[in-house]
């Protein structure tokens, strides 16, 4: 638990497309809390370094990439290097390349501490695959927000369809499946439900009742 002094943290964990971030933004913004999209930082690390022409088998030059490129988050977009790459960094193919190069620890060291200076008055809600695990072992309620793959891969077909994107179904199928095993499989920091978490599976749930879900919990372990 955190001391009086410390800021408050909801951490809510989960695979891809399961609706954490939509989810947690609501929860941030209905409790007046920051708010913290920990994959927008890989994907940042992805775009970075296809602009940088960095390989993703080079473990060493991404994690020194992840250290210096310079963030920053202001009125619901992402800047690196002061330009705006909200929408750059939400294509399929930044997703799957953030995907690949989540796996390497000195990736991962190299945003840990990014993550926590986050941790602002009065309080921040984290999503992410290591919020509750690795990031804020301390969080005062700890989430593991889940869906089927099936849910999940209609939620981001509807998604993308909706912005124009054309996609195949059984290709955004497959590619979650990989994605999922890829997440929980890796050797640092892997997906999964946390000591003390509480799991949230959100198939039959709308966001409005996802999100409510989670203020009922947040109150009653304020109490």
């Amino acid at each position: 638990m955190t001391s009086p002094s410390t800021p408050s943290v909801i951490a809510i964990d989960g695979p891809t497309a399961s609706g954490k971030g939509t989810v947690a933004s609501l929860v941030a913004g209905a409790l007046g809390f920051h708010y913290l999209d920990s994959g927008a930082l890989y994907r940042l690390v992805a775009l970075a370094s296809e602009n940088q022409g960095v390989n993703l088998d080079n473990e060493p030059a991404l994690g020194v990439l992840a250290a210096k490129m310079a963030v920053s988050f202001s009125d619901g977009k992402v800047f690196l290097e002061g330009e705006d790459v909200s929408e750059a960094i939400r294509t399929e193919n930044m997703g799957v390349r953030a995907s690949k190069l989540a796996v390497y620890p000195q990736v991962r060291r190299s945003l840990m501490d990014l993550q926590r200076s986050f941790r602002m008055a009065p309080g921040l809600v984290a999503d992410g695959r290591d919020m509750a695990s690795v990031i804020f072992p301390d969080a005062q309620l700890k989430v593991f927000l889940t869906a089927s793959v099936t849910a999940r891969a209609e939620r981001r077909y509807k998604q993308l369809i909706a912005k124009g994107i054309s996609v195949k179904m059984e290709n955004l199928l497959q590619d979650l499946q990989e994605r999922d095993v890829r997440d929980s499989k890796r050797g640092s920091a892997p997906l999964l439900v946390a000591q003390g978490a509480r799991v949230l599976e959100t198939s039959e749930l709308s966001i409005d009742q996802a999100v409510k879900r989670i203020l009922d919990w947040y109150q009653s372990a304020s109490c």
